[in-house]
């Protein structure tokens, strides 16, 4: 069960209390936010609505929260629930609710995420003539249609012929003045300072989309060189290594005869998976990755390497430490379809990418684990490892499509 899953059971919860006359409350929430447990919590997930219902319900928070706690404990997929403090719920999930998620992102392939939500609404975009207008436009189509919507796009003038060909918009987007009914308010971001087209698409498409609209891309002078930097700090590379090392993974998983199962990550299946981060991160052998000769090209033609010395360690906006826990990227991945309706429903396809470079530094700490070492048999806990990282792998393949960015099997 994910998180939007849970925050729907939990609010399908609320609105039975209600029709059957247990909680007398005129408005219900919209949605029911769950997040991790605080302090003094347990279980996989908490929640406040009780909180939130206890006024407008004439009852204390306990009382509300042990009303919920008796509708939820009959779910299928929560395997306990305690109410702690003034009132929180504190969700646990069925044992085996993070091979079930792993299952169903493998399932559904780069699709994850992908809902009827939108379906049947039409939503009207129009954006300034301008390269990253356009891109962000492009985006956000791709991202509406993943939610069900079906978007119609217009621009202030015909896209330029290097936007189609280089920056992959499409070639059909009408010129128009975007003031009919229904439009949403024109896009116009900060314009890029220089032409993004050197930079080759998939560059080009993450130094326009990454930032925030608000915020000017950094592009121009040596400025254009960090997106086509093949090092950890430069974020579109982590994002990309990360899928392509998942790819790797599959292939030398293959080559030793094991194929990827989810179930539990440790050894004994007692507890989580940690990583000490003592192994070297590995390409296609059993040598730790080093550069290779070949330039990065801008239409992504040659070679990705990296350019330093060592083995590839995330560093940047979004670090991860050695000690990390797997549990901190099964949640970023069963956060992926809430990111995807909060980047459609805000038009900001900042939020997906952003998104997408947490799943790849919180995927780096796993990969050293998933295959087994020198004379080491593959067991249960390697296959588990394998379709976790094959899970995270997916869903970064998805979230760069939607971007209009390619996720390349080699680097």
């Amino acid at each position: 069960m994910t998180p939007v899953e849970l925050s729907r059971t939990v609010l399908h919860a609320v609105r039975r209390a209600v029709d059957e006359g247990e909680l007398a409350v005129a408005v219900l929430p919209e949605r029911v936010v769950v997040a991790p447990p605080g302090p003094g919590g347990c279980g996989d997930y908490a929640t406040s609505v009780a909180l939130q219902l206890a006024r407008p319900a004439g009852q204390p928070a306990p009382a509300v929260a042990e009303l919920l706690r008796t509708r939820l404990l009959r779910t299928d997929g929560i395997s306990d629930v305690v109410v702690t403090g003034p009132g929180f719920l504190n969700i646990s999930l069925d044992g085996d609710a993070d091979g079930r998620l792993v299952r169903d992102i493998l399932r559904a392939g780069p699709r994850y995420g992908h809902s009827d939500t939108l379906a049947g609404q039409t939503v009207e975009l129009h954006a300034a003539h301008d390269a990253r207008a356009v891109v962000l436009m492009d985006a956000v189509a791709r991202v509406l249609r993943s939610q069900g919507a079906r978007p119609r796009l217009t621009c202030a003038g015909p896209p330029e012929d290097a936007w189609v060909r280089i920056l992959g918009v499409p070639s059909d987007i009408p010129a128009g003045t975007g003031t009919g009914t229904g439009t949403d308010a024109p896009l116009r971001p900060v314009p890029a300072p220089a032409d993004p087209t050197p930079l080759g698409r998939d560059a080009a498409r993450w130094a326009l989309l990454h930032p925030a609209p608000h915020d000017r891309p950094h592009i121009g002078d040596s400025q254009s060189e960090q997106h086509l930097a093949q090092r950890e700090t430069n974020p579109l590379f982590r994002v990309r290594y990360a899928h392509a090392r998942t790819r790797a993974l599959l292939r030398n998983a293959a080559d030793l005869g094991f194929t990827p199962e989810p179930g539990p990550l440790a050894p004994d299946g007692d507890g989580p998976l940690t990583f000490d981060g003592d192994g070297p991160l590995t390409s296609e052998g059993d040598g730790p990755l080093t550069p290779e000769p070949g330039p990065l090209t801008p239409e992504g033609d040659g070679p990705l390497t990296p350019d330093s010395d060592g083995p590839l360690t995330p560093e940047g906006d979004s670090p991860v430490t050695a000690d990390g826990d797997a549990q901190g990227l099964i949640q970023l991945l069963a956060d992926h379809p809430r990111v995807l309706a909060a980047t459609a429903a805000h038009r900001a396809p900042d939020r997906l990418a952003r998104h997408l470079v947490a799943v790849a530094d919180a995927l780096a700490p796993l990969l050293p684990s998933v295959l087994p070492l020198g004379d080491e048999k593959p067991s249960a806990a390697h296959r588990a490892r394998l379709a976790l990282a094959e899970a995270a792998g997916t869903v970064l393949a998805g979230g760069l499509s939607l971007l209009g960015i390619d996720a390349p099997e080699h680097l």
